[in-house]
């Protein structure tokens, strides 16, 4: 079995449009003839559901408290997308133990034989709980947009991963700005930053426009590559999809995630 490519979407401040890029990018993804799955970890506050206009029938919370198999708790999305919702507004989904944590990663080997491409939303922030899906990832990638607090929080996120976990190359994706420049400007801002103080290489994986035909998606609860599939911002996120798909996949990754759970044990054993 070939490995899985595993992306983790992430932003060190909510608001940047991470969930929004997340779905998209997946339901993108899965356009290209990927077979793609959307996991929602931001445990807590899940919103991907919400995103689609879904309305899972059961959660993760389920498969933690070992009342179902992960395949049950999976949703059909746009275009063959399929997504594992998280449980909304439960506290105890927020802070899961190491034992937790792998025994929720691990429950993926049951469903791995159906996916090439595992997507990640994580929470916003730097928790524990969100490194630690950040650090079982193959490939780390950042949304930031053009304002002071969304670099300066993805400048604090990218230094922990870096000190703290030893991870050495990050990818960002400028978020809802004028123009390519813009959006170049931005990962110039991050990354000078970046160069001076941290070990750690940043790559710019592309800019995606501010434009209203996403917020339109939005409110009618549907991706916006599916919806308004010439707009300006899905033609962006159709590139992005591309780029994301030439990205190298590390020959050692398992085609059944091990690599995924002894990742997160080990990063709790260092925390």
């Amino acid at each position: 079995m070939k490995p899985i490519q595993v992306v983790a979407v992430t932003g060190g401040k909510g608001g940047v449009g991470k969930t929004n890029v997340s779905v998209n990018l997946g339901v993108a993804m899965s356009r290209l003839g990927r077979r793609v799955t959307l996991l929602d970890a931001d445990l807590g506050l899940a919103n991907v559901d919400v995103l689609l206009g879904l309305k899972p029938r059961r959660t993760l919370k389920d498969v933690m408290d070992g009342s179902c198999q992960l395949a049950e708790v999976l949703v059909d999305g746009p275009l063959g997308l399929k997504i594992v919702p998280a449980a909304s507004g439960l506290q105890e989904m927020v802070h899961l133990g190491p034992q937790q944590h792998a025994g929720l990663i691990s429950a993926f080997s049951d469903i791995a034989h159906h996916m090439d491409v595992l997507l990640i939303d994580t929470a916003a922030g730097i928790s524990d709980d969100v490194v630690s899906f950040l650090c079982a990832a193959q490939e780390i990638l950042v949304v930031v947009c053009n304002e002071p607090t969304s670099i300066t929080d993805a400048y604090a996120l990218i230094k922990v991963l870096n000190q703290r976990y030893g991870i050495e190359r990050v990818r960002v994706v400028s978020n809802m700005v004028r123009s390519d420049e813009d959006g170049s400007a931005v990962f110039t801002k991050l990354q000078t930053v970046t160069e001076r103080f941290l070990d750690v290489q940043l790559l710019h994986a592309g800019s995606l426009p501010f434009d209203d035909h996403l917020r339109r998606a939005v409110r009618k609860q549907k991706a916006v590559v599916e919806l308004y599939p010439t707009s300006k911002i899905s033609r962006a996120l159709l590139g992005l999809a591309e780029t994301v798909d030439s990205w190298p996949i590390p020959a050692v990754a398992s085609g059944h995630l091990e690599f995924f759970v002894e990742q997160l044990v080990a990063d709790h054993r260092v925390a």
